[in-house]
């Protein structure tokens, strides 16, 4: 399935010709409800939708579903027995710089919320990335607000284009994980303006999406969940939001200042601040009913949008929708346009022609006989991030699997998994020896449903096995037998919060009590204890094994009507020298050396920030030592957010493939072996050095404040403003397999009229470029405004494909609003002074050509 680079411009949601029917149906629903009927509009009634039996049977109002999220739709019921697609972290559809890909997938994601009976999806995320050490770093685009702008609002119509509702989020400043619910950040007005706020208004002003999500977070004092300055000031009144604006899930913290604060809608149910709460303000005339007014009819006019109320035929009705798309295919190109190629010496890559499996192509490199991977993420690799952005796809392509069938009989691939970078056991597995069966357990004892276990981990969200119900369920017992390949002394492990009993064999291993480690429900949930057992077990001898749970006990679940555990398992230790030099042996004896690297877990997740950007482990020593024994030796790495590289300049190659969504394995394989370019071009700039990073707090001091202090200079800003220590790789930089000439740059100058929406050009600019190398490729031309210096940012992008010798021409429209910067002392945009300098290049720091121009804009 090839992915476009063009921005397709139809159908598109119809929020114009038929606005006025919805309008007036909006308001007739309203004027039929009374007030608890209007105030049960603006509270969800379960955990993922609103359904309140007042506004059905008053207003004609149906169920509204919401689903996350920004890189699969999970539905209502999180589990592996309803699986969906899982696509390309944030991260690296950022990497992309391709608006045709965004609106791709957001038409992927409608597709999946359609089929899963959601109504809006909770994406995309467009917060900034300030510093790599943010746990969430790889659910968000960029550290730049135009790129991730750009892209966020092609996402946005891609879903709306889908008859969805999309959800960007999390308005604003929510930029770290760190004491999330309750931190302050505190920014000036320019930093906000020029930085953070500035994806969601070019969002909101482009794409008009159906809804918003409030942050956790504070701004200067006040919640993001009643910030009447931030919310009914700016993005109401300043950029005409008039879509819903949804709590961020417990976001919600009072009832007379979410109303006055323009919160439409408070998540999750049935209890919130609103409901009889709020009926109560009203009454004491602590809420005006006209303020519920407003509230409620945002909230009708989503619903009347994506078609459910009444009879009101929704946006995009279904003879409008686009074409069905094949998941797996998509993801597969998606993820190949994002990966970035950082270093290739000497044509490491791609593999040679006369491999098995690539195609003829010019090449330095000899082909390459017997291939020796090594490294865990080559067989378990990380195809998303951990927290809301999780799913369970129906299947996941490993690299070496990818590999082994890419090559099939004509190379010699060898793998040796090298030390395990975990700091946790992973799930006990059928390959380990496992049988498990997940039994549920009513109040009384008796057994409600089983299911049949893929592994040891529980997970279910919303849906139970066999329908049973989260209020009737009493324990969950995970039992069946463990038959060990080999003897010695194995590790179980349990992980969850609440009460547990480990049993194996005639021994009690555990039977006690699991505690959080963090006041977050969500860090509770996805990263929870772990506690290590050891079991001597002989090879071939079935060792029967019951983890026994009880629900009552864990208040994550009970919070979110979730369960979650797992019992855990690893192999008897072998020494980490030793598998290190397994993996050296065979890379000695390769003609090349395939080495995957990546993060964990535990080190990139919603909930919990990072506190190193080192790769976790043995794996820095592991890449040494295979690039002392073969000089062709290529790292794949498997993360969404920077990592330290101190072995870079020592490879062949570095070839960085994010976390590449459930077909990234064959992906990788497409583009190792040169069926296709690595496309993307880094959306981050990636440090060399922790001590050299520009920002790096992520903490709130013992106030609770987190000070924006570095101000709008974050990202390849704050690292040329710095003059220190150079980045190992700037923003922008990416190879491909092939290179480019820059030949001519011409601009012609528009002049906007007074008023005009700050999205209008003020420039158009041709670059015409040539395919100097071997084979046809993709280029990403990126034009910056501003002098040699701090204050140059990024203004347009494009992306241009040609064959071999052949030029392309990139037209880029530079918008009013990137030659403006907020003034604090009159609160407004000015225009630049003097001649604009225009650079165009390959990266932030690849400049190619310039030009200046005098534009005719005021202020």
């Amino acid at each position: 399935m090839a992915v476009s680079s063009k921005n397709p411009g139809s159908p598109k949601p119809d929020q114009t010709r038929a606005e006025p029917d919805r309008t007036r149906a909006v308001e007739a629903a309203l004027a039929r409800l009374d007030l608890p009927g209007k105030v049960a509009l603006l509270g969800g009634t379960d955990m993922w939708s609103v359904d309140p039996a007042a506004a059905r049977t008053q207003a004609g109002f149906g169920r509204l579903v919401f689903s996350d999220g920004p890189a699969g739709v999970r539905g209502e019921d999180w589990s592996p027995e309803d699986p969906s697609v899982a696509l390309p972290s944030p991260t690296a559809l950022g990497a992309t710089w391709d608006t045709g890909a965004a609106r791709c997938a957001g038409r992927l994601l409608a597709q999946e919320a359609r089929g899963k009976g959601a109504h809006v999806v909770l994406a995309p995320t467009i917060n900034l990335h300030r510093t790599p050490y943010g746990g969430r770093h790889f659910e968000a685009y960029s550290e730049d607000p135009e790129l991730t702008g750009v892209l966020g609002a092609a996402l946005v119509a891609g879903v709306q284009e889908g008859g969805v509702g999309a959800t960007p989020k999390h308005y604003v400043a929510n930029d770290a994980e760190t004491d999330r619910y309750t931190v302050d950040v505190r920014a000036d007005g320019r930093t906000l303006r020029e930085l953070y706020l500035a994806p969601f208004e070019r969002v909101v002003r482009t794409a008009r999406p159906w809804a918003l999500m409030a942050a956790y977070n504070s701004v200067n004092g006040v919640t993001m969940s009643e910030h009447d300055v931030l919310v009914g000031g700016v993005l109401r009144g300043e950029w005409g939001f008039d879509g819903a604006l949804v709590s961020d899930w417990t976001g919600a913290r009072s009832t007379v200042g979410c109303a006055l604060g323009g919160l439409d809608l408070a998540m999750p149910g049935p209890d919130t601040v609103y409901g009889e709460h709020l009926v109560a303000a009203v009454r004491e005339g602590k809420v005006a009913e006209e303020t519920v007014d407003a509230l409620a009819r945002r909230v009708l006019l989503l619903a009347a949008r994506v078609g459910v109320l009444g009879d009101l035929p929704p946006a995009v009705p279904a003879e409008a929708l686009p074409a069905p798309l094949d998941g797996p295919a998509t993801v597969r190109d998606l993820a190949a346009r994002s990966f970035v190629l950082l270093r290739n010496q000497d044509g490491a890559l791609p593999l040679a022609a006369g491999t098995a499996g690539a195609p003829d192509a010019a090449t330095e490199a000899p082909p390459a006989r017997r291939i020796a991977v090594s490294g865990l993420h080559a067989s378990v690799p990380r195809f998303g991030g951990g927290g809301s952005s999780q799913v369970f796809p129906a299947r996941v392509s490993a690299p070496l699997d990818a590999l082994r069938a890419a090559l099939g009989d004509g190379a010699e691939l060898t793998y040796e998994p090298g030390p395990d970078p975990r700091s946790r056991l992973g799930p006990a597995s059928r390959a380990d020896g496992f049988r498990l069966t997940a039994v549920l357990h009513g109040l009384d004892d008796a057994e409600l449903a089983r299911a049949d276990q893929q592994d040891g981990s529980v997970r279910w969200m919303g849906g139970l096995p066999g329908g049973a119900s989260f209020s009737d369920l009493g324990r969950v017992e995970l039992t069946g037998a463990f038959t060990p390949a080999w003897s010695g002394t194995h590790r179980l492990a349990v992980s969850g919060v609440g009460h547990f009993r480990l049993e194996a064999g005639e021994r009690v291993l555990y039977d006690g009590e699991l505690q959080p480690e963090s006041e977050d429900p969500a860090a509770a949930f996805l990263n929870p204890p772990q506690r290590v057992f050891l079991l001597d077990a002989e090879a071939g001898a079935s060792v029967p094994v019951r983890l026994v749970h009880s629900v009552s006990s864990n208040g994550v679940g009970g919070l979110f009507g979730l369960i979650s555990f797992a019992l855990g398992y690893g192999a008897p230790a072998v020494p980490e020298d030793e598998l290190i030099d397994r993996a050296v042996r065979e890379a000695a004896a390769a003609d090349t050396a395939l080495v995957f690297v990546g993060t964990t877990d535990e080190s990139e997740s919603e909930g919990v920030d990072r506190d190193t950007l080192a790769l976790p482990g043995r794996q820095d020593d592991l890449v040494a030592r295979v690039a002392e024994a073969n000089p062709r030796t290529v790292v794949v790495v498997n993360a969404g957010a920077p990592v330290l590289m101190p072995w870079r300049h020592d490879v062949a190659a570095v070839l960085l493939c994010w976390f590449p969504g459930q077909a990234g394995g064959d992906a990788l394989a497409d583009v190792l072996l040169g069926a296709a370019e690595p496309g993307g071009r880094l959306p981050t700039t990636w440090p060399d050095a922790e001590d050299d990073l520009p920002v790096r707090q992520v903490v709130p001091g013992p106030d609770g404040q987190l000070p924006y202090a570095e101000g709008p200079w974050i990202g390849y800003r704050a690292w040329r403003r710095a003059e220190g220590p150079q980045p190992a790789y700037w923003f922008g930089h990416g190879l491909g397999y092939t290179t480019w000439e820059y030949e001519s740059l011409n601009i012609t100058g528009r002049t906007p009229a007074p008023g005009d929406d700050p999205y209008v050009p003020v420039a158009e600019v041709v670059v015409r470029v040539r395919n100097s190398g071997p084979r046809a490729g993709r280029e990403v031309v990126q034009l910056y405004l501003g002098s040699d210096g701090p204050d140059r940012r990024l203004a347009a992008f494009a992306v241009v494909q040609a064959a071999p010798g052949a030029s392309a021409d990139a037209r880029l429209t530079v918008p009013l609003r990137a030659v403006q910067s907020w003034d604090d002392t009159t609160s407004a945009w000015r225009a630049h002074p003097g001649p604009a300098t225009f650079a165009v290049g390959r990266s932030a720091a690849d400049i190619r050509l310039t030009a200046e121009l005098e534009l005719a804009v005021e202020g």
